[in-house]
């Protein structure tokens, strides 16, 4: 397909991004809504298979109801010029295996911040029931903010049509990153991306994943039958803990692992939130020179608390005596408003019986 073709009479090619096994991607202008989109153009032998087809629609409408700040929306998809084609939001930056190829190993600072985020993409996809079943960091993109969203989610097929006792000669997912079940040809589960991206972690911190071999044959014998190099030893600043989250997420069996991405999501920001708090620790004295000047020191008590002339108003000492306190609250008494409330008291009473002798008089017959 040539670069500037132009699918369903909407979707303008403009460069090519990415070649992959099935598909192509291209950036590519939506002409109605005049937006940047990426178009993923599935090979011509793919997009000839009637089977293919259909399933790829399944699955392309899996993908569009996924919404989520770490995955990439699907907005469209459709069938032209003799392709299958999937059209998804254009994300700025690039995959992070061309940023593993080009930085190398990367700090515990910045990888966990990313695989954390691809748990909670994939973790909300296995919350609406789908696998992505191609876990691998060729299918993580990362924006310059650091943003990461996982992408390709058209091969996931929903969790409810995959029967557990389900083989296949198919072997879903990328031999570097599939999971012991997927090389043996089992039926994927959220435990089997869990693994994939174990993988990914393990690579991610070390240099380079688990398992390397020259043939698919025999890294899926690897993975279904060897164990990794401890990644401490590959890189001394994975601790004790890490290293055992990192091969509980790569053990043999499904029910081993962590359950979802979601889980090893919490354990991870669990893991980070412990690893800062001696930091955090360190920097809370540096804010305390800023509250001193509002602290009251003892050497400004005197002023604060200096005797007034009148010796009415001086405070009672601490020790002084039970009568001294008597005498001092009877000599702060308000004497003078008692002595006119009583006055006043005296006023009224004396009008009763000014108004009695009127009353009566008024009242009574005349002689």
């Amino acid at each position: 397909m040539t670069e500037t073709a132009l699918l369903s009479n909407r979707y303008q090619l403009i460069e090519p991004l990415g070649t992959g096994g099935m598909a192509q991607v291209y950036r590519a202008r939506d002409l109605m809504l005049e937006r940047f989109v990426a178009v993923k153009v599935l090979r011509s032998d793919y997009s000839a298979d009637p089977e293919f087809q259909a399933r790829f629609r399944q699955e392309a409408r899996a993908a569009a109801n996924l919404s989520h700040p770490n995955i990439v929306t699907v907005h469209d998809f459709g069938f032209d010029q003799g392709y299958l084609y999937l059209i998804m939001e254009h994300v700025p930056g690039t995959n992070l295996k061309t940023m593993m190829e080009n930085l190398g190993r990367f700090k515990l600072e910045d990888a966990l911040p990313l695989i954390v985020q691809a748990c909670a993409g994939l973790g909300y996809a296995h919350r609406a029931g789908l696998v992505h079943c191609d876990v691998k960091p060729h299918n993580m993109l990362v924006s310059p903010d650091q943003r990461l969203k996982v992408t390709d989610f058209g091969i996931a097929r929903a969790i409810a049509s995959i029967h557990p006792d389900e083989q296949t000669d198919v072997v879903w997912g990328s031999p570097l990153y599939f999971s012991p079940e997927q090389a043996a040809g089992q039926a994927p589960s959220p435990a089997s991306d869990v693994y994939s991206l174990g993988v990914v972690m393990y690579e991610l911190l070390t240099g380079r994943p688990p398992f390397v071999a020259k043939t698919a044959e025999k890294l899926a014998q690897l993975h279904r039958e060897a164990n990794p190099i401890p990644p401490g030893q590959l890189n001394p600043a994975i601790n004790p803990e890490l290293e055992q989250i990192i091969l509980k997420v790569l053990s043999k069996e499904p029910s081993a692992r962590y359950r979802t991405a979601d889980q090893l999501g919490r354990v991870l920001m669990n893991f980070g939130a412990a690893r800062k708090s001696p930091a955090v620790a360190l920097v809370e004295p540096v804010s305390q020179p800023a509250e001193q000047p509002v602290t009251v020191t003892p050497a400004r008590t005197p002023q604060v608390v200096r005797p007034a002339p009148r010796p009415v108003v001086t405070p009672t000492p601490v020790n002084a005596s039970p009568a001294e306190v008597v005498e001092d609250d009877f000599l702060d008494f308000d004497w003078l408003s008692v002595v006119l409330g009583l006055i006043a008291l005296m006023a009224v009473g004396g009008l009763i019986p000014f108004w009695m002798f009127i009353y009566y008089n008024w009242t009574s017959p005349l002689p």
